[in-house]
């Protein structure tokens, strides 16, 4: 091979040659460190990758360059080629050139230039894996060999650190997480994973646990930093690396549980924010791992470390220590299979002899958080309690319990609780926003509490703590509550915190207050009573003030209780109607007389204190805008779980006064909770209240936008999305209240704009709770009639053009939309004739608001984002007739949009203005494209009694009509904006997928742009764009085979070649892109993924254009001057289509086939066609 070859008469004239080169790339590594022409230097060193068998060049280089960046280079070089031109390779060339690497990386061992010898053992290790399937057993073997004996020490310490270092890359080459892109498929990348996994992993494994071992008592006898300890240190490294490997079979071969799918929680609610990655390697590591002394002597070994952090060059955080710990942590991830059925006593053993060692690094609290605050650096108690949340992971609650006890009087369970209380109490110290190890340590914690109160395998089910664990968390949750509630009252004249954390609090801490929760119910018999008191205390203390005491430290606390309790009482609803907690529903002893009831009596409390903000001297006095934020956050919380909730509504002859005492006490906590506030009893007043509260936070507090967004996004919706409430609230005298007082107050028209959006849509839901749709509908009139009239009469004004333009009637028009906006996003069956008869009735005006408005780029978007909502809710259920004025309407609207040239971009702007209007336009269209996909839908599903077509309306002509129109105003650098490029893109493929027929009746302008587009779409970055482009080709080519193969035009003159809009000749639509599929599919970079969708486009257009084809692939032939090269090339054309019984049919089972043959085919050439 020529990259290889040497000597001869040449040889003075091929040294020239390759000092030269060598001299350039120096030369260029300079540039660029110099920051000299550095896009000329960069050209220069991506020539020599690129330049066809460069391997002596690099090797010479490599061995002769003095300059490190230059020797660097040309290792990345030789993976580069390699990679490139494997598939030509002789055997020989590919077994020399990894040999050369990993002899130069050993015969280097000592170079200072660690990151040039590291590059080379990557490009060994990633050509290795290239060829893992090409070497035979013996070749491999002969390779490992040399790297064992290297990882040994048999070579000495430099090339003992080589040798571990290689491991190190091979073993990251071969996890799919970590691996370099070959060009190849995944399944390659997946079998070389297995094989290593079965063959190897275990072996690497020992060689490097022998490699620490032989040079461990050499650095514990050291009084200084030795060169052992950089080898120790790589051994510890790739130990953890393998530890961390993606075990996915076990020692039979037999798939097994893939860590990163299983081993990491996934509560979107709790989600572990402290990184814990299960280990499960099966039962064939059993005595690797467990059986052998190799943790004792990492635990000794470490101890020895800890004896030496004052010694010269060991520090409690020096590579060699950090790499222990973290090893440390991961033995305490074992889980799985690789213990046996024994009861856990060999893992209760394990996690033993871990927890012995590491106690040290946390025990006792108060003095290790001592020597932190007076210096000591914070890592090795962090990673003491990683470990404990990676021993709470694997483990039940009780065998956690019980680890300590074996070294300890007391529990483990006390001495997490011991521990947070200490972490928590150094926080407190500490500035809100400022993150110290206590705020790292306490988030590791609360996660550990968590691993143990919601185990991975629990399903949601109750976990039961020992007793010890049941006190551990009652204590640490007095002490979080006592220590939140003295933060919140020194908060409270706090000038120094940023006004905007009062805004950001509730959203900011939840997720620690959702692991406050879980402590408090694993101890909910001593939560409920001490919540119970403290919030009677503070809502005492307030009444008693009466206006004559300063309450702000008070109403911190109130709002910082009120949080605490929300979380306790009740889950996240996350679009669902969340459950009572188990642990309410089954841990209150005292639950026989629902007035006795511990979670009533706090419920209850809370309300009366909420109802009392209604009072106008007590509002003033202490119900402040921040309170009134925990309150109306509460309510919603509250309210999805407890209020008139369907199971506590199913007895209708319950009371609270039942003579049947037997009867009572068999009901559950959780059931007398939801009884006592179901519709039956409690239930229509708590929500009377939480109405009239509602209502006075729109009245009362103008211009808190954030109080007023939690009243509408939060608690009205939290009402109307519970059909069992709206039955009720719409018969609500208040509920009524609000309805009329939003068509006709003032104050709620001076609302946020999308407050208003909101509270619209709550209204029009709310409907419906009435029993018939007549009801309904003649409700949603009455709401929306007086906004409909307003906008018809502001419309119809004769001097409109003159006061549009004034700040009144702009907002005036701005909060109608989005009022109207509201109230079609509402949209359901039963209310759908009213929401029809809103819209209907101020289209005419809309269209006079655009044509009055088109320069106001906000008004104009409200008003087509109001149009696509609505066309969007009605369009499935209308009738022809009305579908047909819809069409019309959209149609008229899509012309004078069209007509205005609305948002038309004007080069002569600046650029900051320039951005602007194109992001105005950007909207704009983006909402065009959504009212035609709504469009579109009516062919998709259609509640109408009557044919479309039979009035002589066709969707697909309507809509393509739409895109003729809007098309135009789509250039391509507006398709850079991503969701528009995605709207776009799946609306033209959807269309082109369904009505295929359609396209042959375009204009030459019109399929043009569409042609544009497309070609601009196939080279997205965004692989879902090209896959949509893809899908829409494939339906076109696919479409004119078959009716052209039946004797009809299919897509007549489109097929062939055409004149664009400037005149110029282009060839047809499939010529055009077959050329262009094939250049994407063998020259051009795209994702694999794309592979499957290309292959499906290619094989129609290939019938299609058959002469075509052939043409190409000639074309291709004779481009290639090697005869090798032109012989594979000829067989894989002629096999990609005739290869798998491949026939002329376009059905599923060969789409099938042609993906198969294309794969095989891009395999086989891809490689040197892009390098020729």
């Amino acid at each position: 091979m020529q990259g290889f070859s040497g000597g001869g008469d040449g040889a003075t004239a091929e040294l020239a040659h390759l000092q030269s080169t060598m001299s350039a790339i120096e030369a260029a590594c300079t540039s660029i460190q110099m920051h000299l022409n550095p896009a000329a230097a960069e050209a220069t060193i991506l020539s020599l990758s690129r330049s066809p068998q460069p391997y002596k060049a690099c090797q010479f280089i490599l061995e002769n360059s003095q300059v490190a960046n230059a020797r660097f280079q040309a290792a990345g070089a030789i993976r580069d080629a390699a990679i490139r031109e494997w598939a030509f390779l002789t055997a020989e060339d590919r077994r020399s050139l990894v040999s050369f690497c990993l002899g130069f990386a050993m015969q280097h061992a000592g170079s200072p230039e660690g990151y040039v010898l590291a590059k080379v053992s990557s490009v060994a290790a990633q050509l290795l894996k290239r060829g893992w399937h090409d070497f035979s057993t013996a070749e491999k073997e002969t390779f490992f060999h040399q790297i064992k004996q290297a990882s040994l020490g048999i070579h000495g310490v430099h090339v003992q650190f080589i040798g571990i270092n290689f491991l190190e890359s091979l073993v990251s080459e071969f996890s799919p997480s970590t691996s370099s892109a070959m060009g190849l498929p995944r399944e390659f990348h997946e079998q070389c994973r297995r094989s290593l996994e079965l063959d190897y992993l275990k072996v690497f494994y020992c060689w490097t646990r022998d490699a620490a071992l032989s040079v461990a008592n050499k650095i514990t006898e050291s009084d200084s930093a030795v060169d052992e300890v950089k080898v120790c240190t790589a051994a510890l490294r790739l130990i953890l690396q393998i530890l961390n490997w993606e075990f996915q079979c076990n020692s039979n071969g037999k798939k097994g549980v893939n860590v990163f799918s299983s081993g990491i929680r996934q509560d979107a609610g709790l989600s572990n924010r402290s990184e814990c990655i299960l280990v499960q390697p099966g039962p064939g590591w059993r005595d690797i791992l467990i059986s052998s002394r190799d943790i004792v002597w990492l635990l000794n070994l470490y101890t020895a470390l800890r004896q030496k952090f004052s010694h010269e060059g060991f520090s409690i955080d020096c590579p060699i220590a950090v790499s222990a710990r973290k090893l440390i942590m991961q033995y305490c991830s074992l889980t799985g299979t690789i213990f046996p059925s024994d009861n856990g006593q060999l893992q209760e053993h394990h996690l033993l002899q871990l927890l012995s060692g590491i106690i040290h690094w946390i025990d006792p609290p108060d003095l290790v958080s001592k020597q932190i605050e007076c210096g000591k650096s914070e890592s090795e108690m962090l990673d003491g309690c990683r470990a404990l949340l990676a021993m709470a992971t694997v483990t039940s609650p009780t065998m956690f319990n019980q680890l300590l006890k074996s070294i300890r009087p007391f529990g483990t369970f006390t001495l997490l609780s011991t521990l947070m209380c200490e972490v928590i109490k150094v926080l407190m110290t500490k500035a809100p926003d400022e993150e110290t190890w206590s705020w790292e340590a306490r988030d590791i914690l609360l996660d550990t509490w968590t691993a143990l109160l919601m185990p991975l395998d629990s399903a949601g089910g109750i976990v039961l703590l020992p007793p010890e664990g049941v006190d551990a968390a009652a204590t640490l949750f007095t002490f979080i509550v006592e220590s939140e509630l003295k933060a919140a009252s020194a908060s409270a004249f706090n000038d120094d915190v940023d006004s905007d954390y009062l805004h950001t609090s509730i959203s900011a801490m939840d997720e620690r207050l959702s692991s406050y929760a879980l402590i408090a119910r694993a101890a909910i018999d001593v939560a409920i009573p001490l919540l119970t008191r403290h919030c009677t205390e503070r809502f005492t203390r307030l009444h008693q003030g009466g206006g004559s005491l300063d309450p702000t430290e008070t109403l911190e606390e109130v709002y910082s209780l009120l949080l605490i309790t929300g979380h306790v009482l009740a889950d996240e609803g996350e679009g669902e109607t969340p459950l009572v907690p188990t642990a309410i529903q089954r841990h209150i002893a005292d639950s026989v007389v629902p007035d006795k009831n511990p979670v009533v009596i706090l419920c209850s409390s809370i309300v009366r204190f909420a109802e009392q903000s209604l009072n106008p001297e007590s509002r003033s006095s202490f119900f402040s805008p921040r309170l009134m934020e925990a309150i109306i956050w509460f309510l919603a919380r509250w309210s999805q779980t407890y209020l008139m909730s369907p199971e506590g509504s199913q007895d209708s002859s319950y009371s609270s006064k039942a003579d049947n005492m037997h009867q009572v006490q068999s009901i559950s906590s959780g059931q007398t909770v939801l009884r006592y506030f179901s519709e039956y009893d409690h239930g229509k007043t708590v929500l009377d209240i939480i109405v009239r509260v509602a209502i006075a936070t729109f009245m009362s507090y103008p211009g808190e936008k954030f109080l007023q967004g939690l009243t509408c996004y939060q608690l009205l919706h939290a009402l109307v999305r519970q059909k069992n409430i709206c039955i009720h609230l719409v018969t609500l005298e208040s509920w009524s209240k609000l309805a009329i007082a939003f068509a006709n107050e003032k104050m709620l028209f001076m609302l946020n704009a999308s407050h208003q959006k909101s509270l619209a849509q709550t209204l029009v839901l709310s409907a419906s709770g009435f029993r018939d749709s007549e009801s309904a509908n003649q409700y949603v009139r009455i709401l929306m009639g007086h906004m409909t009239a307003y906008l018809v009469e502001i419309s119809s004004k004769n001097d409109l053009k003159r006061v549009a333009e004034q700040p009144d009637t702009i907002l005036s028009v701005t909060c109608l939309l989005e009022r109207l906006r509201g109230a079609a996003s509402a949209s359901e069956p039963r209310m759908q004739k009213s929401i029809y008869q809103m819209g209907s009735s101020i289209l005419n005006s809309t269209l006079i608001l655009l044509e009055v408005y088109k320069h106001e780029s906000a008004v104009i978007y409200l008003l087509l984002k109001f149009v696509v909502e609505w066309v969007e809710g009605q369009i499935s259920y209308l009738e022809a007739q009305e579908t047909t004025v819809v069409i019309d309407y959209c149609m008229r609207l899509l012309q004078l949009y069209s007509s205005h040239n609305i948002g038309k971009i004007s080069l002569s702007l600046s650029s900051s203005l320039l951005n602007d209007a194109k992001s105005e336009k950007y909207k704009d269209l983006r909402a065009l494209l959504q009212l035609l996909a709504s469009l579109c839908s009516k062919d998709l599903v259609d509640f109408s009694s009557d044919s479309l077509e039979a009035h002589g309306t066709s969707i697909s002509q309507v809509v393509f009509y739409g895109l003729h129109i809007v098309t135009p105003l789509i250039s391509l650098e507006l398709l850079k904006y991503p969701k528009l490029c995605r709207d776009y893109f799946s609306l033209l493929s959807h269309m082109l997928e369904v009505y295929p027929e359609m396209v042959g009746q375009l204009n030459n302008e019109a399929f043009s742009h569409i042609l544009e587009t497309l070609q601009f779409g196939l080279h997205h970055q965004d692989s879902e764009v090209v896959n949509m482009c893809l899908r829409a080709l494939r339906a076109l080519a696919s479409y004119h085979y078959k009716e052209t193969a039946s004797g009809k035009m299919g897509l007549g003159s489109h097929a062939s070649s055409l004149r664009n809009p400037k005149g110029e000749l282009q060839e047809g639509i499939f010529s055009r892109f077959l050329r262009t599929t094939l250049q994407l599919l063998l020259f051009e970079d795209y994702s694999p993924d794309l592979v499957g969708a290309a292959a499906d486009a290619l094989f129609p257009l290939i019938l299609c254009e058959q002469g075509l084809y052939q043409k190409l692939g000639n074309e291709l032939i004779e481009r290639q001057a090697n005869q090798t090269f032109k012989s594979r090339l000829t067989n894989a054309l002629q096999s990609l289509t005739s290869s798998n019984q491949l026939s002329c049919t376009l059905d599923r089972m060969n789409y099938q086939r042609f993906r198969k043959n294309l794969t095989n085919f891009l395999i086989e050439v891809r490689g040197f066609l892009r390098i020729v």
